[in-house]
């Protein structure tokens, strides 16, 4: 059926923008990431412009170019939040 999900895959906007998130914030790659770069990742073109939208929007991101990586306040919260 088309309703399926297939398993691991993200289809809610609030999943991919969760997920972008936790890429820019992970701990182990702390480095700007190229838009390329994340939609490789996710999976999902659409959704990630959409989800680095929101991000940057919010505060959470800072853009340059063809490039996003999480502010330190967002990385200061995510750490916080553990």
């Amino acid at each position: 059926m088309q309703d399926e999900r297939t398993p691991g895959a993200i289809q809610e906007p609030d999943e991919v923008e969760q997920a972008v998130f936790m890429l820019l914030t992970a701990h182990d790659d702390q480095r700007p990431w190229s838009v390329r770069e994340i939609e490789l990742e996710i999976g999902d073109p659409v959704g990630v412009a959409d989800s680095l939208a929101h991000l940057h929007s919010a505060g959470l991101i800072h853009r340059c170019g063809e490039f996003a990586w999480a502010t330190r306040a967002a990385l200061r919260a995510d750490r916080l939040a553990m």
